[in-house]
């Protein structure tokens, strides 16, 4: 069985600086984070699903505007419901002080944030007969997000 990875690679822009010293606010990070995991449920079921879950977040180096960020998702466990992916984010090129411009690649890339995430995926639809006159419940349009 391969492997199911999504990859995104970004540059953070100057709209982003959210804090004193030019910093980005984590949370950009982890609107990263979601739409890898968003592409991870649909490749595997073909359906967005509902991120449940963030667990062992960890930001690990600072991220200012003009650092292109690379971030990489792997699923890592399956259940019927449920899927476990492992996310991890690396900034590959940095800005630089010399200049408002300027930027370097780094020989290694640095990570800047890992994470897991717990997503739901919906149940597959049941057929109905056609002339069933079944009403969805209050657990059912929780689960399919109100459709």
């Amino acid at each position: 069985m391969n492997a199911v990875t999504a990859q995104l690679r970004i540059r953070i822009g100057q709209e982003e600086a959210h804090y004193g010293g030019e910093l980005v606010d984590g949370a950009r990070l982890l609107r990263l984070f979601g739409d890898l995991v968003t592409e991870i449920t649909i490749r595997t079921d073909g359906d967005e699903g509902l991120l449940a879950e963030y667990s062992d977040v960890r930001f690990t180096a600072p991220v200012r505007p003009g650092d292109y960020i690379e971030a990489t998702a792997q699923l890592v466990r399956s259940t019927k419901l449920r899927r476990f992916v492992a996310l991890e984010a690396r900034k590959v090129i940095a800005s630089c002080d010399t200049s408002p411009s300027a930027a370097r690649p780094l020989a290694e890339p640095i990570t800047v944030c890992t994470a897991n995430a717990v997503t739901v995926v919906p149940r597959p639809k049941r057929s109905s007969p056609p002339d069933s006159s079944r009403h969805r419940s209050e657990k059912d349009t929780v689960l399919t997000g109100g459709r």
